[in-house]
């Protein structure tokens, strides 16, 4: 009975426990959960997203399309049709018309620069040397006469004697002597000027006291004559300047030399990119450095100043590369071969040579063989085929390499350059300069550097001077910043020669280059800006696949030492055609091609997927090739007709039209803002918009559109905008109940220039850009469909509340006579509280006016939704670059527009990963940074300071090179013991730190137009997540629901979409396939000519002044004192 009362005791167990394991093992076996589904708590369905999503939608579509007038305002443009005609874009006419009127402006400018040219050299020829000049004997404007750097302020007394002239030399002098213009503001100068007078410049480096100079400042102040009589013969010549071979510029009209930053004058017009690209031919340069152990200490870090300011003398049409040698040789960095030096691959150059040290034995056989074989290997394609030559940076030897020389040379130059105080033989590198067409020279001391590193120029300029004028050709820079204040120019350029003869023989020396600058805002003027809407363009190409004009071409660049290159292809988003496009155009062909790409919006945030039509063609007579790129609703453009029926005449305003842009500003019709464009040149230009307004009201009643002062076309286009966006407040925006539907302000931008906000109050906070063209928001509505969606901008790492309001904007397309423009954009600022409670109500399954809030609990079930589950549901509207717009989240709305990978890293991954967004990433290389505000370590004598050429040149315009050679060795031979070791070295003082351009890398974000509804379960291991997106229709807006995740096991690292410092692409991949480029046709060097190079090292001929030797002391004080900050 026992035995059997335990058998049923156990039955229900076993019972109970095979119940538990089937019920587990059915568990098992059902579909995966996520961590919330429940049955009394499921994720929404996909038809309830969905319906979702076009419940908002249709509510954002009403607002945007009925409620705020987008139907009247296209109604009012068919209204007023009889005040306009509608004209045709043609592009290829436009083009090529554009191009012909580039091509007669600049052959203006070239028949310019050949009469100043001829004059110069007829003046020289005619000029009688002297001897004994005196500084009393020449009359001149001193450009710097008022320039007064201070990098040194404990030394600022030191050129105030009353006795020295502005740079701290003697000078015999008085003001009376000397020209003392009076300056004139000048519109197209954008400074004062005076037009009697040139003005010259002479470098800091050079005293302007010398024989040389002073011969020089007699002969050129004949030219006045010739840049007075240019400029009456075409008024629109803007500087005309002559750089000489000594480093002397005078250019006219006569302005005071700029010192905004009050800084060391380091301007050399030798150095200059209009200059170095008129005074030789195109450049292959192998620059040969000995690095044995001789050469450590001082030496080495001269020589590496040296090669990097020997780079900065080269162009874009040359080519180069680095060797260096001691035992062997090899190249200093990563290019095996020679490459163009732009400004990247010099960029590279340069900060290969500073890594390097000095060991070992030097070989010159080993170095020069290797040099040879780089400027001598016809398989390197990339070369400039021009000038072989190699620049020997060295302190000397015995072996003179003669093998070398008799198996390679008969094409190249070779210089030579003795570098550092040391008892070398120096006979055996001048004897190479001297048999291979070189020059010799030294470089003992860093005050030496910049003269002796660009004189080489001169030998290159024997051939052009041999081949005479009948192989002179102007050339055409590529885009640089202008060092006297007119911004981005082109300059075109003439070599100047010697045409006086010595002993019966042709003077072999350029005299220097005559330039003719034209402002790229000239170039501009002369292809229609506004008739082709804000996203039509034109662009300008050079031979090396640079823009000088782009909508893109923005530099913000710190200096004018760095000349402006963006290639074509680094202006815009890549495409293959795009490719094309730049080899044809630089090959001098015409095409067109329609096709879609990706386009950047102003404000650096979003991409835009757009079909557009390029159209190029080539200008004639130059090198460049001009090109339009128009989208398709660009093909008609609205033109006011210049009078209609209210009018009294041809010519006449409407009084309603200049009345309503009067109202506006005292009455509730809505505030207007006007494009700050030139509409009349006798406006008075204002930061306050109001006040321009007022000042372009004004011009109205004392002149007519039509005056010459006056672009016709703007002011009528302007005034019929704004009759119609008066018209479009009276009858409809006073009406609409902003309240009812959310928004705080109603706007119409128009492509003419207004800009009308209502009601008036709210034009306070309106801060898009009121030129349309560069308004991120019209230019983006206009390339999309549907309506834009826009929250303002929140820093990734700004801890702020949500300011501002969510900008809703949609293009208004009208169909006139059958043609279809986009004359406006029409918007609303919404109001973000009302949207959000709008928003969650919208995102669940209730209708009707009040519905009652549902709540999910007990033991019914019902699903999720974004009101009743905001603790389990989050509820999100992105926009197409992955800013936040709206949000179900209350900790979600201090960070409305802020980037979604910020704020949910691990949704907006997953929405990467699931290609629901897409990445554009891209360079800017036009930015600017701080520079590196960390050390440089260079060999350098212990406890010295290295000073800057920018330092050094504050005090060493007192000496020549020779003078501060001799202070060198008194400090090193008297003061310092260890000088060999290497210690950390400042290359500036803080005080005189300046922004340096650099390259930053953007990423950009973009909404997959493929994927309209995307559903999954987001798999973390040991939890998972349902997620799905609905595509909101009609706009750019993304409705993302997910469940919210416990645990941490996805990635959630933040995702950034802010632009990051970089060091760009990879330069020694790129110099493998370098872009298709042409370089100049001509080329003169030591080939075609039988030069005389004889004269082959015998140093320059600038003197030093007598009296510079006597204020050594006193540098010797100064940096030595107590008072010197650079002595450790």
């Amino acid at each position: 009975m026992a035995h059997e009362g335990m058998i049923r005791a156990k039955v229900p167990r076993l019972l109970l426990i095979s119940w538990l394991l089937f019920v587990l093992l059915l568990l098992l076996l059902l579909p995966v959960r996520s961590q919330h589904q429940s049955l009394q708590h499921s994720f929404p369905d996909e038809s309830s997203v969905q319906f979702w999503a076009k419940q908002i939608g249709n509510e954002l579509d009403k607002m945007m399309r009925k409620d705020i007038g987008l139907d009247t305002l296209k109604q009012l443009y068919k209204e007023k049709k009889y005040r306009f005609t509608l004209e045709e874009n043609n592009a290829k006419m436009l083009v090529d018309k554009a191009a012909h009127a580039i091509e007669n402006m600049l052959r203006k400018k070239e028949a310019a620069l050949e009469r100043l040219t001829r004059a110069a050299e007829e003046l020289q020829e005619q000029h009688k040397w002297k001897d004994n000049i005196k500084e009393t004997d020449v009359y001149y404007f001193n450009a710097k006469q008022n320039y007064k750097p201070q990098v040194f302020p404990h030394l600022q007394n030191l050129g105030d004697d009353e006795e020295n002239g502005d740079d701290g030399r003697e000078s015999s002098n008085t003001e009376e002597e000397q020209i003392t213009p009076t300056f004139e503001e000048d519109h197209a100068f954008k400074q004062p000027i005076n037009k009697n007078f040139t003005a010259v410049h002479i470098p800091t480096d050079i005293y302007n006291g010398s024989t040389i100079i002073l011969n020089e400042l007699n002969w050129t102040a004949n030219l006045d004559k010739a840049f007075k009589m240019n400029r009456m013969n075409d008024t629109s010549l803007l500087w005309q300047v002559f750089g000489s071979a000594t480093g002397l510029t005078r250019y006219y009209p006569a302005a005071e030399w700029q010192n905004k930053q009050n800084k060391v004058d380091l301007y050399d017009v030798r150095r200059r990119p209009w200059y170095v690209q008129g005074a030789a031919s195109p450049k292959d340069m192998l620059i040969l450095m000995d690095v044995s152990g001789s050469m450590s200490g001082m030496p080495l870090n001269l020589m590496k100043t040296s090669v990097e300011n020997m780079l900065d003398t080269l162009a874009d049409d040359d080519f180069v590369n680095i060797v260096f040698f001691n035992d062997t040789a090899e190249t200093v960095g990563c290019f095996k071969n020679l490459v163009q030096a732009n400004v990247r691959n010099k960029r590279e150059l340069k900060n290969a040579v500073q890594k390097m040290t000095a060991k070992g034995v030097t070989n010159y056989t080993a170095g020069l063989q290797y040099a040879f074989n780089q400027l001598l290997d016809t398989k390197n394609i990339s070369r400039a085929n021009c000038n072989k030559m190699i620049m020997l940076f060295t302190d000397g030897g015995e072996d003179r390499a003669r093998q070398v020389f008799k198996n390679n040379n008969t094409t190249v130059r070779v210089f030579t350059f003795s570098v550092g105080q040391h008892n070398y033989d120096i006979s055996p590198i001048q004897w190479m300069a001297c048999n291979n067409k070189g020059y010799f020279f030294e470089i003992p001391s860093i005050g030496a550097i910049r003269l002796n590193t660009q004189e080489y120029l001169d030998v290159l300029g024997r051939p052009m001077v041999l081949a005479g004028s009948g192989y002179k050709q102007v050339q055409w820079t590529n885009v640089y910043k202008d060092a006297l204040g007119l911004g981005l120019v082109i300059t075109g350029t003439l070599p100047v020669f010697n045409l006086s003869k010595e002993g019966g023989k042709q003077n072999q020396l350029i005299l220097g280059v005559m330039g003719v600058d034209v402002s790229l805002d000239e170039v501009k003027r002369l292809t229609p800006q506004f008739r082709l809407g804000a996203n039509g363009y034109f662009f300008a190409m050079d031979p090396n696949g640079y823009v000088l004009l782009h909508p893109n071409l923005l530099p913000k660049v710190p200096n004018f030492q760095e000349p402006v290159t963006l290639d074509f292809l680094d202006a815009e988003l890549h495409h293959d055609k795009k490719v094309m496009i730049r080899k044809n155009m630089i090959s001098g062909e015409s095409g067109s091609e329609t096709f879609e790409t990706f386009i950047k919006s102003v404000d650096e945030r979003y991409v835009d997927k757009a079909v557009r039509t390029y159209t190029w063609t080539t200008v004639n007579s130059t090198d460049y090739s001009l090109a339009l790129a128009m989208p398709s609703y660009s093909t008609y453009h609205i033109k006011a007709k210049k009078k209609d029926e209210h009018s009294a005449a041809e010519g006449s305003i409407n009084n309603d039209d200049a009345e309503s842009l009067l109202r506006s500003l005292s009455e509730p019709i809505g505030h207007v803002f006007i494009a700050p464009r030139e509409f009349c040149k006798t406006v008075q230009k204002s930061e306050n918009n109001t006040e321009f307004l007022l000042n372009f009201l004004a011009e109205l009643q004392k002149n007519k559109p039509d005056s010459e002062n006056c672009e016709s076309d703007l002011v009528y286009n302007l005034l019929l905008d704004s009759s119609i966006t008066t018209k479009l407040v009276e009858t409809t925006w006073v009406n609409v109940d902003r309240q009812g539907i959310g928004i705080k302000a109603l706007f119409v931008t128009t492509d003419s220039g207004i800009t009308k906000v209502y009601p008036n109050s709210a034009a306070a906070e309106w801060d898009e850009a009121l030129e349309p063209y560069n308004a991120s928001t019209y230019k983006r509505s206009l390339n999309n469909n549907g309506s834009v969606y826009k929250p303002p901008y929140t820093p990734e790492s700004s801890h702020d509340n949500f300011t501002g309001s969510v900008l809703a904007s949609l293009a208004v397309e009208v169909t006139i006579d059958g043609k279809t423009l986009k004359p406006a954009v029409i918007g609303v600022q919404l109001d973000q509280e009302a949207w959000t409670t709008k928003f969650k109500f919208l995102a669940t399954n209730q209708t009707g006016e009040a519905p009652a809030r549902r709540m999910c609990g007990g033991l019914g079930s019902c699903e999720m939704d974004c009101e009743a589950s905001v603790n389990e549901l989050e509820c999100v509207l992105l926009d197409d670059g992955g800013f936040l717009v709206l949000s179900n989240q209350d900790d979600h709305q201090d960070k409305i527009g802020k980037f979604f990978g910020v704020v949910n890293p691990g949704l907006m991954r997953a929405l990467y990963s699931f290609y629901v967004y897409g990445i554009v990433t891209s360079y800017d290389f036009q930015s600017v940074c701080d520079p590196d505000t960390e050390p440089r370590t260079d060999a350098a004598p212990r406890g010295v300071h290295i000073p800057s050429i920018a330092n050094l040149l504050n005090l060493a315009w007192w000496t020549s090179a020779a003078a501060w050679s001799v202070l060198q060795q008194l400090l090193y031979s008297l003061t310092f013991q260890a000088w060999l070791d290497p210690v950390p070295v400042m290359a500036a003082s803080e005080s005189n730190k300046e922004k340096m351009l650099c390259i930053m890398l953007q990423t950009q974000y973009f909404l997959n137009k493929n994927v309209t509804s995307f559903r999954k379960l987001q798999d973390c291991g040991n939890c998972s997540r349902f997620m799905h997106a609905e595509k909101i229709a009609h706009s750019n807006l993304l409705l993302l629901i997910a469940e919210k995740m416990t645990c941490n096991e996805c990635d959630n690292r933040p995702l950034s979409q802010e632009e990051k410092l970089s060091e760009g692409p990879d330069q020694c991949l790129l110099a493998q396939e370098p872009r298709f480029r042409k370089g100049p046709e001509v080329c003169l060097d030591a080939d075609n000519f039988q030069e005389d190079a004889s004269d082959c090292g015998k140093g320059s001929m600038l003197q030093p002044s007598v009296f510079a030797l006597f204020i050594l002391p006193l540098f010797t004080l100064c940096l030595l004192g107590p008072a010197a900050p650079y002595i450790s």
